[in-house]
């Protein structure tokens, strides 16, 4: 007798059928905003104000929804006092960004010149 499927932690995920993990992440940091969160808090932690503006003042409804996806991904902490940070895993992402961060400011001089 075959054995039950085992239910995954993958689920639906815009633009695919398979909800792999590198998909859902893509589909994460697609959302406006999202990225822009991360990155700024790559520095420190900013209160939610502080961080709307950094975002040039994004609308309040949707960094709320943006920063609760964060915080649901496990990438971004409200430290009482403080405002939001970026977890460990958060911070990991952010590195995982810093060869494309140097590659883009190569680019830019490089249309720039």
């Amino acid at each position: 007798m075959p054995k039950p499927a085992t239910k995954t932690r993958q689920s639906a995920v815009r633009g695919s059928r398979t909800g792999r993990p590198i998909m859902a992440l893509l589909d994460l940091l697609g959302r406006r905003w999202t990225l822009r969160i991360a990155w700024e808090l790559r520095d420190g932690p900013l209160t939610s104000r502080a961080l709307r503006t950094a975002c040039d003042d994004a609308s309040p409804t949707v960094m709320q929804a943006r920063l609760s996806e964060l915080r649901e991904a496990g990438f971004v902490e409200l430290l009482s006092g403080d405002g939001y940070h970026l977890t460990p895993l958060g911070r990991e992402l952010m590195e995982s960004f810093l060869p494309l961060h140097h590659f883009a400011e190569r680019w830019s001089r490089r249309l720039a010149g």
